[in-house]
């Protein structure tokens, strides 16, 4: 019988080993590295941190939260990296130090993710500050033409670049920032946040001159393929023709989905990423099928490896990411209702 047409739990689905190894990785300041002692980051701390609060870890979840709050500079920025040996250090493995839009505003969609989980206003009380310092750190990068610019230097300078998936990302972030914003009475944010997103929308629907100007573009790479369709900048039949249209290039039947269009590899994460995407315009069925495959792709504890290199027949690399497990709890959630945040990604902005 599949994992998910008779899974109604966690449990019933195999996922418990995933939660209680993000747990265990996390550090005691709050912080969820990719595996023990190794690196992290704030987008994907955040999106481990949501698959505990599915789980009704709520504790470790609000921890998660408060390293977020703790760690935040005074310009409402994260580094884009926290290095294996110091979490002060903002970059590891020789990388420069940075400031990542995306990464430091998901707080917001976490945020909003665990109060919609738990009801819990005074949590979501405690977080605004951190949140609103966030958003206005990522629209403060905003380019007159929409886009959000991918990172701030270590000098302070914005590099006048954006990317597709990460300013998807962002137009997720902004709704969520808005709708926290209504819950606790803050209309001007939510009006500012709204505008920006307007925006922010309209340039990575109809501007692509605007993104990967000085880079080789990114459009190899399926994160941007489905993150307007995952974070609803592309809604509707504009959206399901979106995801068709890819679904020859990166989807490797009966693997998952291709991390990268042109590279044998399926990774976990990006399927579970796909199947919110397909769940969110309707696409139940197919959404189910990808994610029973992602099953294959565990240890023999039952925890999530990053994917498989199928030219190679192995497991590639050889880590298992908090994050990876982060997603294929969300992705569970979406296909059966797990918690009240189940609809997250397929919420319209009317519904906030």
């Amino acid at each position: 019988m599949s994992n998910v047409s008779s899974g109604r739990t966690l449990s019933e689905w195999g996922l418990e080993p995933a939660v209680d190894y993000i747990e265990r990785v996390q550090r005691a300041d709050g912080l969820i590295p990719w595996y023990p002692d190794g690196p992290a980051d704030p987008w994907d701390h955040v999106e481990s941190a949501m698959g505990l609060s599915v789980a009704g870890r709520s504790e470790a979840a609000r921890r998660a939260y408060r390293w977020v709050a703790d760690a935040q500079h005074d310009d409402g920025a994260l580094w884009a990296t926290y290095g294996e040996a110091d979490a002060d250090e903002g970059a590891h493995a020789g990388d420069e130090p940075r400031k990542e839009t995306h990464r430091s505003a998901y707080v917001a969609v976490g945020a909003w993710h665990h109060y919609r989980c738990t009801g819990d206003r005074d949590f979501l009380a405690a977080l605004w500050p951190t949140v609103r310092d966030a958003l206005a750190f990522a629209c403060r990068q905003q380019a007159a033409t929409g886009e959000i610019y991918w990172t701030v230097g270590p000098d302070g300078e914005a590099y006048e670049d954006a990317l597709v998936a990460g300013c998807a990302s962002l137009y997720k972030s902004l709704a969520c920032g808005a709708a926290i914003a209504g819950v606790l009475g803050y209309p001007d944010a939510r009006e500012r946040w709204l505008e920006a997103r307007t925006r922010l929308g309209e340039a990575i629907r109809s501007r692509p001159d605007r993104f990967d100007r000085t880079w080789e573009s990114k459009s190899r790479y399926a994160m941007d393929w489905f993150y307007p369709v995952l974070c609803g900048v592309v809604t509707g039949d504009a959206a399901r023709q979106r995801l068709e249209a890819g679904l020859d290039r990166f989807l490797e039947g009966g693997l998952g989905c291709r991390c990268v269009a042109d590279e044998p590899w399926v990774t976990v994460a990006e399927s579970c990423e796909l199947v919110l995407s397909l769940a969110a315009v309707g696409e139940t069925e197919r959404a189910r099928e990808i994610y029973e495959w992602c099953f294959q792709w565990t240890d023999d504890e039952g925890v999530f490896w990053t994917g498989y290199q199928f030219a190679d027949e192995e497991y590639w690399p050889g880590d298992r990411p908090t994050w990876t497990g982060g997603a294929a709890v969300l992705a569970a959630d979406a296909l059966s209702g797990l918690s009240g945040a189940a609809d997250l990604f397929m919420e319209e902005i009317t519904d906030i």
